[in-house]
């Protein structure tokens, strides 16, 4: 990973891009899934614009985004940009495979809503809502902060 070194700034800078988009649509597809299980019957016109807006925010953003995020950083895992010795460096890891079962698990609903078949309340996924917040607090906090 040597010949990577020169470049370390540059997927550092790539892997926080990726990890802002990423957060972005994990805090807004759970959103859309609140207006949508609330507001729209399905088969109606504001059911298939609400397909169309979580598919393409799923697809277009998030899964990119999520993917660059962890291609860049299991390359700077590699060039030692984390420390496997602390606690911190495993609540990162942690709480970064907890939010891609989050986005999982959001993409599952999301399909939900494609077939007409959601069967959660909108206060289901207000409450979805809050968990890539939580797990966003304690990545940024177990790598800036480091407090164990």
């Amino acid at each position: 990973m040597e010949w990577l070194a020169p470049y370390y700034t540059w997927i550092k800078a790539l892997h926080v891009m990726a990890v802002i988009a990423w957060m972005a649509g994990l805090f807004y597809l759970p959103r859309l899934f609140v207006y949508h299980a609330e507001k729209a019957v399905v088969g109606s016109e504001l059911d298939r614009t609400f397909r169309v807006m979580e598919l393409k925010l799923l697809r277009v953003i998030m899964n990119p985004a999520m993917i660059t995020a962890w291609v860049c950083g299991l390359l700077l895992i590699a060039m030692g940009g984390l420390d496997f010795g602390a606690v911190w460096g495993w609540a990162k890891i942690v709480a970064v495979i907890a939010m891609t079962a989050a986005h999982i698990w959001m993409a599952a609903r999301r399909r939900e809503f494609a077939a007409g078949q959601n069967s959660r309340s909108g206060r289901s996924y207000r409450i979805a809502n809050e968990v890539p917040t939580l797990l966003m607090v304690v990545a940024v906090i177990a790598v800036i902060v480091k407090p164990f």
